[in-house]
């Protein structure tokens, strides 16, 4: 069976009278790649930072190895790794010396990976930390969390400051990393193409909640884009489980519907003698319209 590195249970989190995170049931195992997925505001940085023991739960409970994050050994936290959205380094230090300063943590410190990396992503390791850009802090700030090739890694919005190049390396890195079924990466972005690349599991975030948690492909499986061709006038709205949008004439019609099977298609067919094309949807179309209002 596979091992559940991080499980949260009815967890919530509020701020004064603001409840950001709602009833959070959530497990994720390892070996995975997964992409977390919500609007500004759906509560992606706070989730993350309950489950890191970086803020305190307000209800339920959160075990990350099994131990309660805000309590954790000092053992459970040298096999995790956290990029924030914030990096705060130290600017005075080289790169040199600031990647020479946490390797000094960390006995089983990858300095092969780390020297490449720097290589790689065309970093200096002479230049001072303070002259980087945003976006060479954010590379130091990644090598820095993957030297010593934690089993637990956590990116939060990693490359938002990365240009097109740099994020490919990146991904391919996070790949890399995931292709050792004992490392597990947590990696929120709104980049939904990145996920796309690299992503095994999705968990969707709408306003403080959990709105879909599961396999990529099962989730592409499942919302699709239906258009129907009607041979009679079609109804302006459809009675039917799981549409997220509509679009139709009077005997043509868009519809895009969450939950779509071999049933649900023979339904519409007999229902409304309609000959019915159906039309996959990436990861971008399926966050469009799991959010429409």
């Amino acid at each position: 069976m596979t091992e559940t590195v991080l499980e949260l249970k009815h967890l919530g989190k509020t701020f004064g009278a603001a409840q950001v995170l709602k009833d959070i049931d959530l497990s994720i195992y390892r070996g995975r790649v997964v992409g977390l997925l919500g609007k500004n505001g759906a509560g992606k940085t706070t989730l993350i930072k309950c489950a890191m023991g970086l803020l305190k739960v307000t209800s339920g409970t959160a075990r990350l190895f099994g131990e309660d994050p805000w309590n954790m050994s000092g053992e459970t936290k040298a096999r995790i790794g956290y990029v924030p959205q914030k990096v705060d380094l130290y600017d005075w230090m080289r790169v040199r010396h600031m990647i020479a300063y946490i390797a000094a943590f960390y006995p089983k410190w990858n300095h092969t990976l780390t020297t490449s990396l720097v290589s790689q992503w065309e970093l200096n390791a002479e230049d001072s930390i303070g002259k980087l850009s945003e976006g060479q802090r954010q590379k130091l700030a990644l090598i820095l969390a993957m030297g010593y090739e934690p089993e637990f890694l956590v990116l939060d919005e990693p490359a938002a400051s990365l240009d097109p190049q740099a994020r490919r390396s990146f991904l391919a890195t996070v790949i890399d990393i995931a292709s050792n079924e004992n490392r597990t990466v947590v990696l929120s972005t709104h980049l939904t193409s990145d996920l796309e690349r690299v992503a095994s599991d999705i968990v969707l975030l709408k306003s403080g909640m959990v709105d879909y948690a599961g396999s990529m492909d099962e989730l592409k499986d499942s919302v699709k884009t239906l258009r129907l061709i009607g041979k009679d006038k079609l109804p302006a709205r459809f009675d039917i489980p799981g549409v997220l949008s509509c679009e139709n004439t009077s005997r043509e019609a868009l519809l895009t519907v969450r939950g779509v099977g071999p049933e649900l298609i023979r339904e519409l067919e007999t229902r409304y003698s309609a000959d019915i094309e159906v039309r996959d949807l990436n990861l971008e179309d399926i966050f469009v319209e799991v959010h429409r209002d």
